[in-house]
This record gives C-alpha cells, structure tokens and sequence, in this order.
C-alpha cells in the first residue's frame, strides 16, 4: 500500500470538496429532462436513499451515480493507489448500500434508473425515451 502524499489535514480538505449533490453530471440529467418536458423532485427524503430524480407521475426514481464512488467498473472507477484497504472497503460499502436502497425502493412500487457519469448523455437519452414513450433512435 502506497502511503498518502498529503497530510490528512489537506487530505480532509479535499474531501470536503466533494460534493454529494448538484454535481455537474447530476445537473446535465437534471437539464436534459427538464427541456424534455419531464418534472421532478429532488433528493426526496421520504424514499430510501434521497434519490437524485424523484419522477412522481411515472413512479421512477433516478440515480446519478459516479463511476469511482459506486464501483461501475469501467476505466474511471480506478482504486486510488494510497490507502486502498480503506478505498475497497469503503467503496464496497457503497455498493452494498446502493443495493438495499434500490431493492427497498423496487419494494415500494418505484422504477430504479441509474444513470453513470460516464455514460450521462446515451443513458440520459434512453432514460428519456422510456419517459416519454418515444423511440430514441428517431431522434
């Protein structure tokens, strides 16, 4: 294991910085549905998980997931290199986490779309052909 290069204060800095909402790929779903015509509410505490989209009227929720943060598997979800027993544990914590909240909420009666930054525009797309009920190849 690779020690970190910064000191936990600065380190504890940095993280601070990371923000669990309104992120940037968070926002671009946000925009493409509402010029879609779709509406929504946000992080609706009532739900299991405070889903990113809550799409009342066609009982969906949407997550906006970052492809480190929920292990998507593809070339941005890189284990860091210092302090990697923490990250796994920690990462596969996240996982586990997402899981419980997606089967609770499939539970209750709701959709669960998940959305992964490197895929925000095709997903988004698809998410909004499944919305509306049009084909996305036709646009």
């Amino acid at each position: 294991m690779a020690p970190d290069t910064v000191s936990p204060e600065e380190r504890s800095r940095i993280m601070r910085q990371v923000r669990s909402r309104d992120t940037k790929p968070e926002l671009r779903v946000r925009r493409a549905l509402h010029a879609a015509g779709l509406r929504f509410r946000l992080h609706d505490k009532r739900l299991p998980g405070s889903p990113d989209l809550t799409l009342r009227k066609h009982k969906t929720v949407v997550f906006v997931h970052g492809c480190l943060w929920h292990w998507h598997g593809c070339p941005r979800s890189r284990m860091p290199s210092s302090n990697a027993d923490y990250w796994r544990k920690k990462i596969a914590r996240n996982v586990e986490r997402d899981g419980e909240r997606s089967a609770a909420l499939e539970r209750l009666g709701w959709r669960v779309e998940v959305v992964w930054e490197c895929e925000l525009a095709p997903a988004t797309e698809r998410l909004i052909a499944r919305l509306t009920g049009r084909d996305a190849e036709q646009e």
